[in-house]
């Protein structure tokens, strides 16, 4: 389990198509810039507003992508309107200099190279289950996924042009794309004269996924409608390399959804129909068996102080056919389904396509069982986790199906974004290798890989994700910030044993600023010069740290993280981590955290000093650049903690557990371990939520075993490093905001 910026509009943008009335612009976007130019200064614009294209378009006056684009649409007979949004929806825009993306998708239009072969799954170093107590030992077993559909050797076919052409021109790659369109819709019969509407069918089937079956439909119609629902709203942005790009708004497209391979059956239907059987070798006799259901939750608009910046998909079959007892004026972010007593089907927002796949609850021989924990009843969920699977889409989906592999809640495609669910929310999924954040946190898989290829993730799936997270963050109450929205790599280690072994996904590669524009919940300055934090947010696009230990070299990719050093100096060393290095010093390796802040997190302000900025970390100062012409943070509020006079240095934890006492007879104790961190007098960090200590005991088959211990000591959360980690709250005092 190892890998999105503002709302503003660019002068010379806006000048470049001022000749058009301002469009609404696709929410998410800002323009980016190139690397290593600093960018120019920006008009104020209202919110999701944009200019059209100028009166030139479609001419010889553009240039560069734009150009590129147009002359593909040209070529081939497809409109360009549709070209553009369908390469928005893979790479917005992007041509990522010839690397492929971690499902092996090159360029703006992400042809896909179907020789690659899914990566190993995780399983070495890192007990998922965290939990010593009783020990899971992961055996990785063999994964037979089926091969990616080959886009780029049919493109290559379609073209001319040769493979390594189509890789690395982004206007060679763009011409490839627009001929697997007008190839689809041949296929497809669609209507060219039905302009843009009529090309439905041929978007359905880009992004390459199964065909056969009511998901595979569904999956694809929900590309086509988020692809559609882009033409609508339009978009502009400059993309890193400096290219400037825009698809103006067009309202009012109709929608002419051609048949495809197999009618879909609707998607309310067939959550209604709830969880599709899972076909096993042999009868399984001792399996708990429950009703596929869990106590309803209240009807609550998503997060309406915030609107989503993600238009609504609503697809047509769940609009024509609304789940039976279904509430009138359930916003799109409410499950389908909900009754006024349970949950049927995927817990998924409409507007995502969406399958229930359930990972197996099964007796192993010898002892133990796999490869969950079930409840009862609704659990308290404080944290959603986001991990990449270092596998294909296809395998994870296989390996959560094996009772001796791991588990996590969902699983999101690269491709078009496509969601498997394999855990209900109140079941515990063992994912995080932290059993205290397992049994209070949802897990989600996201295809794909920390370091390998050019490790970037398509737009289908960050969006995706993000409504799915924004869904579940409404539905469960979890704060949309970084301390509850956690990577893998921000989740704590048990004990001084275990921490060295935590994962490091999603990893530097994974654009948490993006992700939290979708979310609606954008990463802003919320301090002036007095402020007494700093939020991490260097600019995706123009960060580009020096990582090693990518296969086939890192080559400066864009980055989510900032580098810390002992000293105001790029040629100071890297700060040290007793718990990721007891013996050695910190790397540059991209699977290293131990000295990274990554954006949306927020410190301690130590000190600032011609251009840099220091924060506390690890027990120390931490030193970052951040000069004022190109700042890498932004002046943040919100509590801060700080020994209390006597108690320094103080303990630090990874985990909220009880004290002895609490535990009553026959729960075994868990040992109330510190890690090897301490926290010296003086020293501030920022603090998250408090929380009373909790421990489950969850190691029987049958629920109704399970028991919930509470003590009476409180915690507070706390940044201290990379990952979050926990001190008694009676140990430390605020230190204002």
């Amino acid at each position: 389990m190892r890998r999105l910026p503002g709302i503003t509009v660019v002068t010379a943008l806006a000048v470049l198509v001022s000749a058009v009335p301002a469009q609404a612009a696709y929410p998410g976007d800002r323009p980016t810039w190139p690397r290593k130019r600093p960018a120019p200064a920006t008009a104020a614009a209202s919110p999701g507003a944009v200019a059209g294209p100028s009166s030139s378009a479609g001419t010889g006056a553009r240039s560069g992508r734009q150009a590129a684009f147009a002359k593909a649409a040209r070529t081939y007979g497809v409109p360009e309107s549709v070209l553009l949004a369908v390469s928005y929806l893979e790479s917005r825009w992007e041509g990522h200099r010839g690397l492929p993306s971690v499902s092996a998708g090159y360029g703006p239009m992400h042809l896909v190279d179907g020789r690659a072969r899914p990566g190993r799954p995780h399983g070495v170093g890192e007990d998922p289950r965290g939990d010593e107590t009783r020990p899971r030992v992961i055996a990785l077993p063999t994964t037979a996924a089926a091969p990616p559909r080959d886009t780029l050797r049919r493109a290559s076919e379609l073209t001319g042009l040769p493979l390594r052409r189509l890789r690395e021109d982004p206007s060679a790659n763009i011409m490839g794309g627009a001929a697997l369109l007008a190839d689809y819709r041949r296929r497809t019969g669609g209507s060219p004269d039905a302009g843009p509407a009529g090309w439905y069918g041929a978007v359905a089937r880009y992004p390459g996924v199964p065909e056969e079956g009511a998901v595979g439909t569904e999956a694809a119609r929900s590309f086509a409608d988020e692809v559609y629902a882009t033409i609508r709203a339009g978009a502009a942005r400059v993309t890193d390399d400096g290219e400037r790009v825009v698809l103006p708004a067009t309202p009012g497209l109709p929608t002419l959804r051609a048949p495809l391979s197999e009618p879909p059956a609707p998607m309310a239907q067939r959550r209604a129909h709830g969880p599709t059987p899972t076909p096993t070798p042999e009868p399984v006799t001792d399996i708990v068996v429950k009703p596929a259901t869990e106590p309803a939750t209240k009807i609550t608009t998503v997060l309406a102080s915030a609107p989503s910046p993600l238009p609504t998909v609503m697809p047509a079959a769940l609009a024509a056919a609304p789940a039976a007892g279904s509430i009138a004026g359930t916003t799109a972010g409410t499950t389908a389904g909900t009754t006024a007593g349970t949950t049927v089907g995927p817990d998924c927002p409409r507007n995502v396509s969406c399958e229930w796949l359930p990972a197996v609850y099964r007796r192993l021989k010898g002892g133990g069982y796999g490869n969950h924990d079930r409840s009862d009843g609704p659990r308290k969920i404080d944290y959603i986790v986001i991990h990449d699977g270092e596998t294909s889409y296809d395998a994870m989906t296989r390996l959560v199906r094996n009772p001796e592999y791991l588990s996590w809640h969902f699983t999101i495609r690269s491709s078009d974004g496509h969601i498997a669910q394999h855990l209900r929310a109140r079941d515990i999924g063992w994912h995080a290798g932290n059993w205290y954040v397992n049994s209070r946190s949802i897990g989600l898989e996201h295809e794909g890989y920390l370091a390998r290829g050019g490790s970037w993730f398509t737009e289908a799936m960050y969006r995706a994700s993000a409504r799915l997270v924004r869904h579940l963050a409404a539905k469960y109450d979890v704060p949309l910030d970084r301390a509850h929205i956690l990577g893998h790599d921000n989740v704590p280690g048990t004990t001084p044993e275990t921490v060295s072994g935590m994962h490091d996904d999603p990893g530097p590669y994974w654009d948490w600023s993006h992700y939290f524009e979708l979310l609606g919940s954008p990463l802003r300055a919320s301090g002036g010069d007095a402020a007494r934090s700093v939020l991490i947010k260097p600019d995706y696009g123009t960060n580009s740290p020096n990582f090693t230990g990518c296969p086939g070299g890192c080559r400066g990719l864009g980055a989510s993280s900032v580098w810390l050093h002992t000293r105001p100096s790029l040629t100071a060393p890297l700060v040290s981590d007793i718990g990721k290095h007891p013996t050695g010093d910190s790397t540059y390796s991209v699977y290293d955290h131990a000295a990274r802040a990554s954006s949306g997190q927020r410190y301690a302000l130590a000190e600032r000093r011609d251009g840099w900025t220091a924060i506390w970390y690890l027990g120390r100062k931490a030193w970052f650049s951040d000069p004022a012409e190109a700042p890498t943070s932004l002046p943040a509020s919100g509590p801060l903690v700080t020994p209390r006079p006597g108690r320094a240095p103080i303990r630090v934890y990874g985990r909220a557990y009880p004290k002895a006492h609490a535990y009553p007879v026959g729960v075994p104790v868990q040992a109330l371990t510190p890690l090897q961190y301490s926290i010296p007098a003086g020293q501030v960090y920022s603090s998250g939520p408090t929380t009373r200590a909790s421990y489950l005991r969850a190691a029987a088959f049958d629920p109704a075993d399970h028991r919930v211990v509470r003590g009476e000591t409180r915690y507070r959360q706390i940044q201290f490093g990379h990952r979050i980690m926990f001190v008694r709250a009676s140990d430390v005092q605020p230190a204002g905001r």
